[in-house]
């Protein structure tokens, strides 16, 4: 029973990823090129769960959430400063960003198969996160979001076997990387909906305290149901022939299985937007409290008036555009941007911080963790530009870059960055052995 509460508890990493935005874009994977991208999903589901074990380990190990350790490191200094308000700022800004799409979402869900009016639907979805959110501690509230990820799950599971896909043209898509013509951005937005910068923060925030092997139990078998979860979507998606669209995809669902598939797709819909919105504000708030205040504080307590105040400005926001119909653009540009530079240096910082002897003692990296590590780093410089490179053509009305001219850039940037990395990956290392010889004599 316990290893059942422990998964259910990290499914809140699951709800935080599988949101509306990646229903979209697996299901307009799977409708534009069928199980061909299956492999991005695969992909993206290891180096999700690299990260989020690296992120974790951190909290469990030392004692600080990764908000925490990053405020500890670069405490001093206009650079620090820096980076800490960088942080900050990417972090909560894109989740309230983000959140009105979260809340749409759900809404879009809901009114598939709901006659009702949409501001109803906005204001019913507002109030059940509110309540989520303030049924108790944050513990509980990561249990309710795993049953809403075991909602969504059946939901989208049961669909897509209903459907009866090819099992050997779905092995293939897993298993053999591929691009089809016009397929470049959407395989590298199926790793970014996965891969997100506030899911860290999150993740490491609620690890402290808790055992190592827990963790790393109820984060692998959270993060798999998760990408099976997303996978399932690109199957769902494959029964759309031409131009996808949520209402498009139902009525095809319902035209080939029956009524109840698309019942079942609007519950999943409504269960992904939900679960976002209610893990962007409570991401939100950990995140603040890491890097101005403490969990022992009690002005930072789960029911302080600081750490509400964060969640619920970040719910209001997307409440009120939900009302409106429209997405924030600017703050989702901003954000995407913001998000584009954070990527990466998070990246850098977990993998120097998982060689850090003085941080994590006997708990480092060995050679395969490292290499596993590496490649995952590689590809948040790819994920990075691409964000940074969306954000600025939106702004200037500019055309993206192509997928190569992208990818020589990551590389580009990667070798620039390499060197001081490997220095500083050895410094740490050598720093932590030097110390433990000095304690030893």
């Amino acid at each position: 029973m316990r290893r059942v509460l422990n998964v259910l508890f990290w499914s809140v990493i699951a709800a935080a990823f599988i949101g509306p935005g990646t229903v979209a874009t697996a299901a307009s994977a799977g409708a534009s090129h069928g199980y061909a991208l299956l492999w991005a999903l695969v992909f993206s589901t290891v180096a999700c769960l690299v990260l989020q074990e690296a992120a974790a380990r951190i909290a469990v190990v030392s004692g600080h959430s990764l908000a925490q350790a990053l405020r500890e490191r670069y405490r001093t200094g206009w650079r620090g400063a820096a980076l800490l308000l960088l942080v900050l700022g990417a972090i909560v800004l894109g989740c309230a960003a983000y959140q009105a799409g979260n809340i749409l979402g759900a809404v879009a869900g809901a009114t598939l198969r709901l006659p009702w009016p949409r501001e109803v639907l906005t204001l019913l979805t507002g109030a059940l996160a509110a309540l989520l959110l303030t049924c108790g501690a944050v513990r509980t509230v990561a249990r309710l979001l795993g049953l809403l990820v075991a909602v969504m799950g059946v939901a989208f599971l049961v669909t897509a076997w209903r459907l009866a896909p090819d099992a050997t043209a779905m092995l293939r898509g897993a298993v053999v990387p591929g691009i089809p013509a016009g397929a470049g951005w959407i395989a590298i937005g199926l790793v970014g909906t996965t891969v997100v910068p506030y899911n860290l923060f999150l993740g490491s925030g609620l690890a402290r305290g808790e055992r190592l092997d827990d963790v790393r139990f109820g984060l692998t078998v959270a993060i798999l149901l998760g990408g099976a979860i997303s996978m399932a979507v690109v199957i769902v998606g494959a029964a759309v022939e031409g131009a996808f669209d949520f209402a498009t995809l139902s009525a095809v669902l319902e035209r080939r299985l029956g009524e109840r598939a698309a019942w079942l797709f609007a519950v999943g819909l409504f269960a992904a937007g939900l679960s976002s919105a209610v893990t962007a504000p409570l991401a939100a708030a950990i995140t603040a409290r890491g890097l101005l205040g403490t969990e022992q504080d009690p002005a930072w307590s789960e029911g302080s008036v600081r750490f509400r105040a964060v969640w619920l400005a970040v719910l209001l926001f997307g409440i009120g555009f939900g009302l409106a119909d429209v997405r924030p653009i600017p703050a989702i540009v901003l954000a995407q941007a913001l998000n584009g530079v954070l990527l990466p240096v998070v990246g850098i910082y977990l993998l120097l911080a998982v060689n850090d002897r003085r941080l994590l003692g006997d708990a480092l990296n060995g050679w395969f963790a490292n290499g596993m590590l590496i490649a995952v780093v590689l590809v948040t410089f790819v994920l990075g530009l691409r964000n940074v490179a969306r954000a600025i053509s939106t702004t200037f009305d500019l055309v993206p870059p192509s997928e190569l001219r992208l990818l020589w850039w990551s590389v580009a940037a990667a070798l620039l960055a390499g060197g001081p990395i490997g220095r500083a990956l050895r410094a740490a290392r050598c720093a932590g052995n030097a110390q433990s010889r000095r304690s030893a004599t």
